[in-house]
């Protein structure tokens, strides 16, 4: 018989896959690719971040890198504006892996606290350099060629790439969870040095990590280029971006792998309604941080491991009443 947790995971898998079938109009079913895309990307953050306790606040370089790798190569290959262009999607998820080497190689010399800061500045210096560079188009941005497909159909295909991203991002957090890999990254997160003298060779399972997590974010970036058709430095280099899938994982449940799928899932999708129904792009940042509050003040931990705590003591309580019943009527 399947597990309740896997009946859980094939019900929400399927309920994806037939959500745009269902719900045809195209504004739900943007916000649908713009969840999804955060939703995996999230994930890809947190397989290394809330595995390894570091803390990355610079995720939009790999975004980023994403858009453009495949802005650019469409533009110098003259890729028509087709299918084709779905696939230089993967090509920008490499691309934000080779940059994440050597940022990588700088910004894991340090802990924690000060990695957090390292890849802030080094952030800002990408999204200056796209600002700046002649080839980035500057602030003038990039255009991609128009996808001549039908409204109605027009979204389709961009969602599912989205949740095949997304998939793809869970399968492979998944599997990192439950690998030697994954239990070194844990040991770095709950004693580094005590991981070390282990024998765990930190730094080299860090950087690991890290690069690997920049694949998925890559791909994110990728497609959000495709989906809207250009790109600008402010958009794809995006400060707001490293806070909003930080803000998620934590919201659903840091280190965690349902975690940050729920917490894009809630959050992103609440941010794009509100955004379009209030056309006030501010008030979302009012709720996010309202809800935050209240996670860090009565769910620290997140909404995830919340519940599961929950759903522990309540059935040791059920347990622990049956035993008094059959006691009693002993």
């Amino acid at each position: 018989m399947l597990r309740v947790r896997n009946v859980w995971w094939i019900g929400a898998l399927a309920a994806l896959v037939l959500f745009p079938l269902i719900e045809t109009n195209p504004t739900y079913t943007s916000i649908g690719i713009f969840t999804l895309i955060f939703m995996g990307c999230a994930t890809s953050w947190n397989m290394f971040s809330g595995y390894s306790g570091y803390i990355n606040l610079g995720s939009a370089v790999s975004y980023g890198v994403g858009a453009y790798t495949l802005t650019l190569l469409a533009d110098h290959l003259h890729v028509p504006g087709n299918g084709d262009l779905f696939w230089l999607i993967p090509v920008g998820g490499f691309a934000a892996m080779i940059v994440a080497v050597p940022v990588g190689l700088v910004a894991l010399r340090v802990r924690r606290h000060t990695f957090v800061v390292i890849t802030i500045a080094i952030f800002f210096v990408f999204q200056l350099s796209a600002t700046n560079f002649s080839f980035t188009g500057g602030t003038s941005g990039l255009q991609l060629p128009l996808i001549p497909w039908l409204e109605t159909n027009y979204n389709k295909p961009f969602y599912y790439a989205a949740l095949a991203i997304t998939v793809f991002a869970a399968l492979l957090s998944f599997a990192v969870r439950r690998s030697r890999f994954g239990l070194q990254l844990l040991a770095i997160r709950d004693d580094e040095d005590r991981a070390a003298g282990l024998g765990v060779k930190v730094f080299a399972v860090k950087l690991t990590g890290f690069t690997m997590s920049a694949f998925a974010v890559g791909m994110g970036g990728a497609l959000y280029a495709v989906f809207l058709g250009q790109i600008y430095p402010q958009f794809v280099f995006d400060p707001i971006f490293d806070i909003s899938i930080a803000l998620m994982s934590i919201f659903g449940g840091l280190g965690t792998l349902t975690g940050p799928l729920l917490g894009a899932l809630v959050l992103e999708s609440m941010q794009q309604y509100l955004t379009i129904r209030f056309s006030n792009g501010s008030l979302y940042l009012i709720i996010f941080g309202a809800l935050f509050l209240i996670v860090v003040l009565f769910m620290p931990q997140g909404i995830v491991v919340y519940l599961s705590d929950w759903r522990s003591r309540r059935s040791a309580r059920r347990a622990e009443g049956a035993r008094v019943v059959v006691g009693e009527a002993s």
